[in-house]
């Protein structure tokens, strides 16, 4: 399964470099670096650990993977991107703003209001260097030539290309773009926001790096829009994977980064891939039986080999808790022309969503159960849980594993996964109930075994179902994880029950409550 490591560890190629970074670290506390990495629309199949017939190598996941505690039943909070994002870096679900479907179109303004407590902000005030390098995807705050904005004349989260195109031509690019990671929290940011979206360009913290002179053509994947001239789709993960790297291992204060002195780092890596647009380097062409889209696994599991040489190379790796998963299911697109149709990755052979039904955008298990490692030696033991955990639940871990306090408003929709992950929880479910959304605003909640979809399990995106699909659906996934026998007619009790608790979850706005002092 493994596969030669083209650019190996870019950045670390300096002679004495390790030595280096040595000193650099002997500062190492009590309390741990923490590395998020979060691949995009990458399925629970897709890990060839835990997919026996993945047509995709990942042996740099499959390592980590041993080296950690992998989760069999993680999942998303949101079937589609910008919903999930906004779950892991604040703690709660995202349905609980304004966007109650849908995802961030072209020009949207922030999701996140700029007084929610998110994970990198709670991280910095307990002295955490913060950084997020990758696709942000959570809006910002266009500075246009007339003053005006795109939700001034269309609600935020809206899919219309006829408006939302032509608004490229009024973008301000020599003006700092608000509203963005530096303003949630982030001391750093890099990154294209999202692949297919415009602009076509890097920014950096507020700026544009280069103001796009050109228009995407119509031969290249993506949404019309401003793009700088020569823009290279290929080269955006190697490019993130070498900022990564730099940042890692970038001694405090050096620029652009500026780490604080003696203090440990938060790094959010939100991934382009694989994602549309489907544009793996050329090294990773042909590296898989999965077509494009496996080849492009394979640069993201490359990408997470880039990540775990830097940290065993500057001496970080045992003081590092570093988690990889993904933001929702994939669409199973084989990446012809840089996306496909869904599903059609499958026939080469494989199936991102394994053995579970439903794609990206689903109610159903395909559309949100998601691959989750978690290493940090001597921290978490090795090994492989069937516990229910969702993203939302990394806010209050991480205010745990390092004692940061949690009003009652912030992370309304987050566990504490410290005890599971120390191997300290007894036999009783962490989680009361896990909430699941799909891309069309259907709601389904699981409890246990059971599992109450309130509505078309299909997203009504991708996945477009037919015209008798129930809209009450129960399952039992103790015996029947492919959502394929709906129970809901011989269990009325258990939709009533179900239903009564997503009900307060509504309704109380929240779903987790902490004790008072």
């Amino acid at each position: 399964m493994c596969h030669p490591r083209p650019l190996r560890v870019i950045g670390l190629h300096l002679v004495g470099v390790v030595a280096l970074f040595l000193t650099i670290h002997s500062y190492a506390t009590e309390r741990p670096n923490i590395i998020i990495i979060l691949a995009d629309d990458m399925g629970f199949g897709d890990m060839a650990c835990q997919n026996p017939e993945s047509k995709i190598p990942t042996p740099h996941l499959d390592q980590l993977a041993s080296e950690g505690l992998r989760f069999t039943d993680a999942h998303s909070p949101s079937a589609v991107c910008t919903p999930t994002r906004y779950g892991l870096l604040t703690g709660t679900y995202a349905w609980r703003t304004d966007l109650k479907s849908s995802v961030l179109w072209p020009w949207d303004k922030p999701l996140i209001d700029e007084k929610t407590l998110t994970l990198p902000g709670m991280l910095a005030a307990k002295g955490y260097s913060t950084a997020c390098i990758g696709k942000w995807h959570l809006g910002w705050d266009w500075a246009t030539t007339d003053g005006s904005h795109i939700n001034d004349v269309i609600p935020q989260g809206k899919w219309d290309k006829e408006t939302r195109a032509p608004w490229g031509h009024k973008i301000d690019f020599s003006k700092p773009v608000g509203g963005g990671p530096t303003t949630r929290g982030f001391d750093y940011y890099f990154g294209d926001d999202v692949p297919n979206f415009p602009p076509y360009t890097y920014i950096e913290n507020d700026r544009i790096l280069e103001a796009p002179a050109d228009w995407l053509p119509e031969t290249l994947f993506g949404f019309p829009g401003p793009m700088v001239a020569g823009w290279d789709l290929t080269a955006v993960m190697p490019e993130l994977a070498k900022r990564a790297v730099a940042y890692i291992t970038a001694e405090p204060g050096d620029k652009p980064y500026d780490k604080k002195p003696d203090a440990p780092f938060f790094l959010y890596l939100p991934l382009t891939a694989p994602h549309t647009p489907i544009a793996p380097s050329r090294e990773f062409i042909g590296k898989s039986q999965a077509h494009l889209y496996g080849d492009f696994m394979v640069e993201v599991d490359w990408f997470v080999g880039q990540i775990v040489d830097a940290l065993a190379a500057s001496g970080q790796a045992e003081n590092t808790l570093l988690i990889f998963t993904s933001d929702n299911g994939s669409p199973g697109r084989d990446g012809e022309n840089m996306a496909g149709k869904p599903n059609s990755v499958r026939a080469y052979g494989h199936n991102p969503s394994h053995i579970y039904r439903g794609i990206k955008t689903d109610a159903w298990e395909g559309g949100h159960r998601v691959p989750l490692v978690v290493r940090w030696p001597g921290e978490v033991q090795p090994g492989v849980s069937d516990e229910v955990v969702c993203l939302t639940d990394f806010m209050a871990t991480c205010a745990a594993i390092t004692d940061a306090p949690l009003n009652d408003d912030a992370a309304r929709d987050s566990y504490d996964l410290l005890p599971l992950l120390r191997g300290e929880k007894g036999n009783t479910p962490l989680r009361e109930a896990t909430i699941h959304h799909s891309y069309d605003g259907v709601f389904a909640i699981r409890q246990g075994d059971w599992k109450l979809i309130d509505g078309p399990g299909s997203g009504g995106w991708m996945d477009k179902g037919t015209k008798d699909d129930p809209q009450v659906q129960l399952y039992n996934l103790a015996n029947d994880v492919g959502e394929t026998k709906n129970l809901q007619a011989e269990h009325p009790e258990v939709v009533a029950r179900l239903a009564t608790l997503l009900a307060r979850y509504q309704s109380e706005g929240r779903s987790v409550t902490r004790p008072t002092e």
